[in-house]
């Protein structure tokens, strides 16, 4: 009877075993834009993009660059990073509410609670010497406040 006892509590955690990994996977798909549409577009995995946008697919526990350039337009690079996502957290939940300390270590260590950051990666290149100044702010025609009265209260 004890060996059925334990039969079955251990199918109980291998079955929520990793909530984050079934659920969510080990990969993710990053999607990167970028301005002009025809820049070069490489990441610090090796991945090379031949449309605009494209989408990557990356390990969950990975960091990386993304780098865009163009001929005329200075090369700007974008770091991309990983957090533990609001889903990913509730799959590790789930194995600890559930028993699964087996699973959250699998989660942990295949990064299946994280998602990267930012996601999609937008990149604007500006073209070379052009200047990145702020503009005056302009007020709208009509919203000029009206002269502060210069007279004095008198009680």
């Amino acid at each position: 009877m004890k060996l059925a006892q334990l039969s079955t509590i251990t199918l109980l955690c291998l079955s929520t075993a990793s909530c984050a990994t079934v659920a969510r996977g080990t990969t993710e798909d990053v999607t990167i834009k970028t301005t002009p549409a025809d820049a070069n577009v490489v990441t610090s995995l090796n991945h090379v993009c031949q449309t605009n946008p494209c989408v990557v697919k990356v390990p969950r526990k990975e960091s990386f660059q993304v780098t865009a350039s163009k001929p005329g337009y200075e090369t700007k690079t974008i770091n991309v990073g990983t957090k533990v996502s609001g889903k990913g957290a509730t799959g590790l939940a789930g194995n600890l509410l559930l028993g699964g300390v087996i699973g959250v270590g699998v989660d942990v260590a295949t990064g299946a609670a994280r998602d990267h950051t930012p996601n999609p990666v937008i990149i604007d290149l500006l073209p070379v010497g052009s200047e990145n100044k702020l503009r005056p702010v302009t007020k709208p025609k009509g919203s000029e406040l009206a002269p502060a009265s210069t007279t004095v209260p008198t009680s």
